[in-house]
């Protein structure tokens, strides 16, 4: 074995070639422009075309938040992943703490 690590499928799902937020974040702002303008085309009032890009604004901008907390959440459980596992209660070693609870000895606990 060479001791170079072939990435897996699952490490290259999770590291894209770009940030997908920002495609998602543009192509919404797109439609908070291109919505409105449709609506005007087609007849409708000034301020029902401007009420609908006011919101689509700012639905907009809660999914960013929220795509951005999602993407800091799985980078951390990445970083997570990736370093020392540390076992159920963050303790090291081989396992001191393990087994029933008695002083010791072959005396039965009751």
């Amino acid at each position: 074995m060479s001791g170079r690590r072939r990435p897996s499928g699952a490490d290259r799902a999770t590291t894209p070639s770009r940030d997908t937020v920002t495609d998602v974040v543009r192509w919404a702002a797109f439609s908070c422009l291109l919505v409105p303008v449709v609506l005007l085309w087609y007849g409708s009032s000034l301020a029902g075309a401007a009420g609908t890009a006011l919101g689509l604004a700012a639905v907009t901008g809660v999914c960013r938040v929220l795509l951005r907390q999602s993407e800091r959440g799985a980078a951390r459980l990445l970083a997570e992943d990736r370093s020392v596992h540390r076992g159920r209660h963050q303790r090291t070693g081989t396992g001191a703490h393990r087994g029933a609870r008695h002083s010791g000895g072959d005396t039965p606990v009751g």
